[in-house]
């Protein structure tokens, strides 16, 4: 084989172990998106039924209530606490897209890093 063939064969054998590497990164990647759209999904769900259930006994008090002051009282001290968790909630949920989408490029880093030129 003459140096041209044997180097045409070497860069191909390069081309194609990069390629495997690719589909190997975005196999990765894909399967982060289920376990991270899960965790998002859950803190969701959870979140509503807290919020839900809150309200709920918001509005028990507030029907039970004999006096003014007694009803801005509880109106004043759900909205404080409403307010709070929504507040940690949806810095809980924030974090858990920030993660997702760490775990998502991550796998795609070493793409970029072979296709980066280098210095020679």
């Amino acid at each position: 084989m003459s140096n041209s063939n044997q180097n045409n064969s070497n860069e191909n054998f390069a081309h194609q172990h990069n390629g495997k590497e690719q589909v190997d990164t975005a196999t990765a990647s894909a399967n982060t998106f289920p376990s991270g759209f899960q965790a998002i999904a859950t803190a969701y769900g959870d979140y509503t039924t807290k919020s839900f259930e809150d309200t709920k006994s918001f509005v028990e008090k507030l029907s039970a209530v004999k006096s003014f002051d007694k009803a801005i009282e509880i109106q004043t001290e759900f909205a404080k606490t409403a307010y709070e968790r929504f507040v940690t909630e949806s810095q809980k949920i924030g974090a858990l897209y920030g993660d997702l989408a760490k775990q998502s490029y991550k796998p795609l880093s070493g793409i970029v890093a072979m296709m980066t030129p280098t210095n020679r």
